[in-house]
């Protein structure tokens, strides 16, 4: 493989990937290099057919962590999950999850996300090509949560490492999370603020990193007597210039205050059709917006899915739109393994 001559240049390819991959536009105005954006991709395929973004729903998902660490509580103790999501071209992001309790520490969460980017072709300041190298990233994550009442509290700590073609970057960082749970309805109230830390090293002294800090805040709830559940977040918070608009564009117009406002939330609902099976459906706004193609919006920002359990396996599946013909693929297996372990 040959050397890069020019990280920089790299970067700005990997981060214009990466953002497309988390629906925010790379015209954004974020400042900086953009870095470990794999950290705001969905976990899971539930998540995903919601939309992407969800840190209220405290039901049977352990993977639900990743987004918030206090939608874990007691009763997911023993639940073990394995995801994986098929983007576009060889990009693949795979997630390994296992949650248990503790007789004297309490309940902590386990989990693996890595991002494979497969094979990217560099090129130098000149744009000649330098040839291909390999893109990869993977955080370790582990997760408390206590619950007093109808409130629960949690903390995930995060090890994260980057590796871009023998260029590597590490960093730590933590999500703090709380929920509060209704006693008697089903309704959920969550805040989260996520990526909080520091770049322990970067790719090299050109470059100047930064970690995806994003505060997130979201309800759910479930209308009595109906089969269907909602859920609504807010979520780059901590971002006011956020825009959707390519400013290469002569002809685009400047997003007025309600598609300003929109581009921070995220739709999600479920069809509760059995207690075992759901339909799962998602929109995000910002998605459509950043990813639609010129004429036709191509379902970019849409998503639908399903989940289902049989016997002791939880499986769902869900199909993440982008633009006409391209669309991310998840599906996500859960069963309880302490239970399974004792059956055998």
């Amino acid at each position: 493989m040959q050397q890069l001559t020019s990280l920089p240049l790299v970067l700005k390819i990997f981060s214009l990937l990466t953002g497309m991959l988390v629906g925010i536009d790379s015209y954004g105005q974020a400042g900086g290099e953009r870095s470990f954006q794999f950290l705001n991709v969905a976990s899971s395929a539930r998540l995903s057919g919601l939309g992407g973004v969800n840190v209220s729903l405290t039901d049977r998902d352990v993977n639900f962590f990743v987004s918030n660490p206090a939608l874990v509580g007691d009763t997911l103790s023993g639940l073990g999950s394995a995801s994986y999501q098929f983007y576009v071209a060889d990009i693949g992001h795979s997630t390994i999850v296992y949650s248990n309790k503790f007789k004297k520490a309490g309940l902590f969460t386990l989990g693996i996300q890595h991002m494979n980017y497969g094979t990217v072709m560099g090129y130098d300041p000149s744009g000649a090509e330098t040839g291909e190298f390999k893109a990869q990233e993977t955080a370790l994550l582990i997760s408390k949560s206590h619950q007093a009442g109808n409130f629960r509290i949690g903390v995930t700590l995060k090890g994260i490492f980057s590796g871009i073609g023998g260029y590597n970057a590490t960093a730590v960082a933590a999500d703090i999370g709380g929920v509060f749970i209704h006693p008697e309805e089903q309704f959920t109230i969550g805040l989260a603020v996520k990526n909080v830390g520091l770049v322990i090293s970067d790719y090299s002294n050109p470059t100047s990193s930064r970690l995806p800090f994003d505060v997130q805040l979201g309800t759910t709830f479930k209308p009595r007597h109906m089969p269907l559940r909602f859920s609504i977040t807010a979520y780059n918070l901590a971002h006011n210039d956020i825009v959707h608009n390519n400013p290469a564009d002569v002809n685009a117009k400047e997003p007025t205050v309600v598609s300003k406002i929109f581009s921070h939330l995220n739709f999600g609902g479920e069809v509760l059709l059995h207690k075992n099976v759901n339909i799962l459906l998602g929109y995000n706004y910002l998605n459509h917006q950043a990813l639609k193609l010129e004429n036709a919006g191509g379902g970019a920002g849409l998503s639908l899915g399903f989940s289902a359990t049989v016997k002791r396996f939880d499986f769902a599946f869900s199909r993440m739109a982008y633009m006409a013909g391209k669309a991310a693929y998840s599906f996500t297996l859960s069963t309880n393994i302490n239970k399974l372990l004792r059956r055998k």
